[in-house]
């Protein structure tokens, strides 16, 4: 028989996200509703070896569904890693009866609950909240939808310089292993060329586009650079496109001004509606298992699905993308 759920904890782990703190609402008002007790994790896996735990009210969560970042805080642990360390991290979720819990993160934060729950009786739901939007098993994860209006925004105001001088931008956007953030970006703000890591572009096709619009006597460019591209990092590719082909250009690296800043709506209404359906999942007896939404359905995926199994760039957008370049 499926164990009655009676206490919840819940954390972040991983990089912020925009989203995640009316995650963590979601979830404890859901579970108020379900009359179940919640806990805050402080700091990732860290909290949960140190036993930094603390009750959460429908209070607490007041005024928190407008913040970017995390309330609860997050943090590396590598004590997690260890078998001791996660023997310590069940020991404390059991002196504080916590029944199972919701972690709201990345790919890593996937691995380490699917680790946890294949050694220790307490069952997990993770929810993505990464601005990377690489996880398998949704559309959108949280914070990516932040993410990509900041940096359109940005960009927006560089191109305000750019066009007033006539000049060659390069926009750095995150996206170690992902071009989400870049591709989206790119195709919102209209730049001429995005190198994202999916794919390889040469620098060459750029130059060709340069050429092309220096003749067509358009002379501002922006382009868009995953900071995980093939080609390197946007300093790199600016540095060769001037000592190769002469073209002199500016760089501006957004960093992480990408992950701050108050959620969209889209991030808010996808963070309350996955921390409402994690409780009614744990309620309804599911377990270990990562939520996500796909065409509006939500969607439920196994760790190691969600690990395992790479969620592809849409190659539409891509080639949509090159074609209004022009």
């Amino acid at each position: 028989m499926t164990k009655e759920i009676k206490k919840i904890g819940v954390f972040t782990s991983g990089g912020d996200a925009p989203g995640m703190n009316a995650a963590v609402r979601a979830v404890v008002r859901t579970a108020k509703y379900y009359d179940i007790g919640v806990a805050a994790i402080y700091q990732g896996y860290k909290g949960m070896v140190e036993g930094n735990i603390q009750p959460l009210s429908t209070r607490s969560v007041a005024n928190i569904i407008q913040r970017g970042g995390t309330v609860l805080k997050t943090a590396r642990s590598e004590e997690f890693r260890n078998r001791d360390g996660r023997m310590q991290a069940y020991e404390n979720l059991k002196d504080q009866k916590i029944d199972a819990c919701i972690v709201i993160g990345g790919d890593g934060s996937y691995t380490g609950a699917n680790i946890f729950t294949s050694e220790y009786d307490i069952p997990f739901i993770g929810l993505p909240g990464t601005i990377d939007n690489d996880i398998y098993g949704t559309d959108l994860t949280i914070g990516f939808d932040t993410a990509v209006n900041t940096a359109m925004e940005a960009i927006d105001k560089i191109r305000d310089t750019g066009s007033s001088h006539d000049r060659l931008f390069f926009i750095e956007v995150m996206g170690r292993h992902a071009g989400y953030i870049a591709l989206h970006t790119g195709i919102g703000a209209g730049a001429s060329t995005i190198f994202i890591p999916e794919t390889v572009t040469p620098i060459e096709k750029l130059i060709e586009k340069l050429n092309r619009s220096s003749k067509s006597n358009k002379l501002f460019n922006m382009v868009v650079v995953a900071e995980g591209n093939e080609n390197g990092d946007a300093m790199t590719i600016a540095k060769k496109v001037k000592e190769h082909y002469g073209y002199e250009a500016r760089v501006t690296i957004l960093g992480h001004l990408q992950r701050g800043g108050s959620p969209t709506s889209v991030d808010r209404v996808l963070a309350t509606r996955l921390g409402y359906s994690a409780v009614k999942c744990l309620v309804e007896g599911d377990r270990n298992i990562a939520l996500g939404i796909i065409n509006d359905k939500l969607e439920k995926t196994s760790f190691a699905d969600a690990i395992s199994k790479k969620k592809d760039i849409n190659k539409d957008l891509l080639d949509m993308a090159n074609i209004l370049s022009l």
